[in-house]
């Protein structure tokens, strides 16, 4: 299996970008990770790179069931509450890995085509077919465009979400000048925790 992709980081902001291009998606609160398929070969990563595949089995087969065989997707891995949302503590406790679950919010690789170059419309468009039956295990990050951005915050914020992640629909996935926007929660756990160093 080649070497996975350098990700894209956001960038911290306090305020959230507003325009008719721009998207924004909830931030859940969980690990980054990729998701890698080359044929049969299967891998789950970290951020930095560390296989993570027999930590979270659901991903990995969840991986395995999509009909397309060669792709790389970026997300989140999270643990869900029954009401949908992140639970860091149970993820980081370990004792919820086999219900571990992929929020994916990029395709950067599909059918052995680099499509980091596309727009980030054309890339969610893609994700989306690639998961449109979705396998238990990933689902497809949600958003809302346009000049909801700072209202949809406001409501991340109330109902104690981590906050929102805004992005141009017109824009490459550039990790060097990463132009995603990251808003957070003051009062949310994540916001006062150390980030996690994976």
């Amino acid at each position: 299996m080649r070497k996975p992709l350098e990700l894209c980081k956001p960038v911290a902001k306090q305020v959230v970008p507003t325009g008719p291009d721009w998207i924004h998606e909830i931030k859940y609160d969980g690990y980054r990770g990729r998701v890698i398929r080359d044929g049969k070969d299967v891998k789950v990563l970290s951020r930095s790179g560390l296989d993570w595949t027999w930590r979270y089995p659901w991903i990995g087969e969840a991986a395995s069931m999509i009909r397309v065989s060669r792709f790389e997707i970026d997300g989140e891995i999270c643990v869900l509450d029954v009401r949908g949302i992140s639970q860091f503590d149970w993820l980081h406790s370990n004792r919820h890995n086999d219900a571990a679950q992929l929020y994916a919010f990029d395709l950067l690789t599909f059918d052995g085509d680099d499509l980091r170059t596309l727009p980030l419309e054309a890339r969610k468009s893609k994700l989306a077919k690639l998961l449109e039956r979705r396998p238990e295990g990933t689902f497809v990050a949600p958003y809302e465009r346009g000049e909801i951005g700072p209202d949809l915050f406001h409501a991340a914020c109330q109902m104690n979400l981590e906050g929102l992640v805004s992005k141009h629909l017109g824009r490459q996935y550039r990790p060097k000048t990463c132009d995603w926007v990251k808003v957070k929660n003051r009062h949310h756990p994540a916001f006062r925790r150390v980030v996690d160093q994976f």
